[in-house]
């Protein structure tokens, strides 16, 4: 009973940790409205950028990528300390798990009417915990891509698929494979999924490039 407890409390946590979405935060601050009314409509670090500037964006995406690390951090430590033999318990899934939990939480936020991102800063987060060797590919992938295409949504979903395959070849153990391997898959596809209407776009040729115009905030009268 007290596992169980315990594994709700800290998947839990994460979620809730998760809806924290500093987008929505941090463009009330600087920019005096919601940013899902503004540009693209998503609550991430690219519509920040466009319409906030790097200082909105950068902060943006620092925060997103913290909280999936700290999610999947803590979970990694609380499941290490149920003292289980059990390797569906073992640290690994426990980081997973929250990572699942996290994502969820910022696609769907509690605090926000469950109208979140897209996931993608908060995934580097994640997988800087389960998996840094596939995080740092990934994020190549993405800076390769974005540079030679200016295609934010593009290098989004190579990266997300690079980083599931390479979290699968270099599996580090500890936990049971193919709950990990579900997970990572889960957390890979809803990133993805995220960005259905991009690639709609993308196939479409209407996608639109990565580009910086800073948005005055509204005066408060």
């Amino acid at each position: 009973m007290t596992v169980a407890v315990t594994v709700c409390g800290v998947l839990l946590l994460a979620y809730l940790l998760g809806s924290l979405n500093f987008a929505v935060i941090f463009s009330k601050h600087f920019l005096k409205e919601d940013v899902r009314n503004l540009g693209s409509g998503n609550a991430g670090t690219t519509n920040m950028l466009r319409n906030g500037g790097f200082r909105a964006g950068g902060l943006t995406f620092l925060c997103d990528v913290l909280k999936g690390f700290l999610a999947c951090l803590f979970g990694y430590l609380a499941f290490r300390h149920l003292d289980s033999q059990s390797i569906w318990l073992a640290p690994l899934v426990g980081a997973y798990l929250c990572g699942v939990c996290c994502i969820l939480g910022h696609v769907f936020p509690v605090f926000f009417g469950f109208k979140g991102g897209k996931g993608v800063a908060t995934c580097v987060g994640i997988y800087a915990v389960c998996c840094p060797i596939a995080i740092a590919a990934g994020l190549t992938v993405f800076a390769l891509c974005v540079l030679f295409t200016r295609y934010v949504s593009l290098g989004s979903i190579l990266g997300a698929i690079t980083v599931v395959i390479l979290s699968i070849v270099f599996y580090s153990g500890g936990g049971n494979p193919l709950i990990c391997y579900v997970l990572t898959a889960f957390i890979g596809s809803t990133v993805i999924i995220m960005h259905r209407s991009n690639i709609h776009r993308l196939l479409h040729h209407t996608e639109s490039k990565f580009s910086v115009k800073r948005r005055e905030p509204n005066k408060q009268k």
